[in-house]
């Protein structure tokens, strides 16, 4: 353990997408010594003349020769952002067939509910699928946003954030629900921003947060995002895909299926769409994956929240859908889950995640800070707590999350609405 905090370096790449993964990969390409388009060449030359197969980072090969009418990978496994910009105009790759033998090669556009949308999201989130602009998954789709994107969809071909529009119709803030997507193409300079995720349903009921379904560095990540993302907020634009299929779920008239239903050992598809709906009326900071078939805590805590969120009390805010709660979600009625997701008793709101990153210094970092030492999360610390975010402040919030029994993304280190909500109770 060192005596201070580490320092942390603003990298800022004008020039190329500000996500995390981009900045990454510029980084990278910098390191190698790559500066211009004459070294890209000679590098990817090289890595072509060296080796008979291109490597993707699921461990599948391809063969650097393929056959006659077989798809060729356009990057290989090693390639830089230098490469892909060079060869092909953007930071995303241009559309492209899915390459390698994918579990399910699709012969057109799947046709998807919104629940399968969620599932394939997440599924990429379990995986940890590293962030990648030139490799391809097991799936055989591209290993960044819009590749994640494109396996969400269940589209035939990977595409790139300047095609991805054209697989779905424009709709408005207010008509988002889980399965959208949330699309920034800077037309003027691909390379300049351009991002896109997929939307996993409101996390406050103010509709400034949302859960979001990323990918980016170091892997995919399923986590609140402030509205509608941390950057060139006002430029993205909601897109609901064009192939959806109905699931019936949240849509008015949907009967109430029982009690029984829901509750410790309930596996059935009625639980599932509560969890959507649930998640689309603010509740999906409760769930760290799903929602599923399989009744779970997350599930009673997202209906308890609802059911508080209507001033309900007592047998009434049990946690259990009844006939009313039922009704209430399927045909959008009463209020949605709002910071009572992310506010302690004592009413200190969660201020938003955009205030507890490395470089930021505010108030709420002190609190946090003395917050965290009056629990008992203090160890990290060699001075402080104080204003400005430090590796301590981050080390010790990891370790409250990991105390409350979160792993994964859920214990980054990084405070969220639940992680707040519990650590001012």
């Amino acid at each position: 353990m060192t005596s201070c905090a580490p320092v942390f370096d603003e990298i800022r790449a004008p020039a190329e997408c500000h996500c995390g993964g981009c900045v990454h990969e510029a980084r990278a390409a910098r390191r190698s010594g790559l500066h211009g388009p004459k070294g890209a060449k000679a590098a990817l030359v090289a890595t072509l003349a060296g080796s008979a197969t291109l490597v993707t980072g699921a461990g599948t090969a391809f063969a650097a020769n393929p056959a006659p009418g077989e798809a060729t990978p356009q990057r290989s496994a090693v390639s830089s952002t230098a490469d892909t910009v060079a060869a092909t105009g953007n930071a995303q790759g241009k559309p492209g067939p899915l390459f390698g033998t994918p579990t399910r090669r699709a012969s057109q556009d799947m046709r998807l509910t919104r629940e399968q949308i969620i599932a394939r999201a997440q599924a990429w989130v379990n995986a940890k699928v590293p962030y990648s602009m030139s490799r391809y998954w097991s799936d055989g789709y591209r290993m960044d946003c819009s590749g994640f994107v494109s396996q969400a969809w269940g589209l035939r071909d990977n595409q790139w954030t300047g095609s991805l529009a054209s697989y779905g119709t424009r709709i408005s803030k207010g008509e988002l629900k889980p399965g959208d997507m949330l699309l920034f193409h800077n037309s003027a300079n691909p390379v300049a921003g351009s991002h896109v995720v997929i939307f996993g349903g409101w996390a406050n009921s103010a509709k400034t947060q949302y859960i979001a379904y990323d990918q980016t560095r170091p892997h995919t990540l399923k986590r609140t995002t402030p509205y509608a993302y941390w950057n060139n907020s006002s430029r993205y634009v909601a897109y609901r895909y064009n192939n959806l299929k109905s699931d019936g779920g949240g849509e008015s008239g949907t009967a109430f299926p029982g009690a029984g239903k829901f509750g410790p050992g309930a596996n059935n598809n009625h639980v599932t769409k509560l969890g959507q709906m649930l998640v689309n009326r603010g509740g999906g900071s409760h769930y760290t994956s799903g929602p599923g078939p399989r009744w779970s805590e997350a599930d009673r805590k997202a209906t308890q929240a609802f059911q508080r969120a209507q001033g309900w009390t007592g047998s009434n805010a049990d946690g259990i859908p009844g006939k009313t709660t039922w009704d209430y979600l399927v045909n959008g009625k009463g209020k949605n889950i709002g910071t009572g997701g992310g506010e302690g008793e004592s009413g200190t709101a969660f201020p938003g995640a955009s205030h507890f990153r490395p470089g930021a210094v505010n108030a709420h970092v002190n609190a946090l800070g003395v917050q965290l030492v009056k629990k008992g999360f203090g160890k990290h610390y060699t001075q402080g707590p104080g204003k400005r975010w430090t590796e301590s402040d981050r080390r010790n919030v990891e370790a409250f999350q990991r105390a409350q029994g979160w792993t994964g993304s859920s214990a980054d280190g990084y405070p969220g609405p639940e992680t707040w909500r519990r650590l001012f109770a």
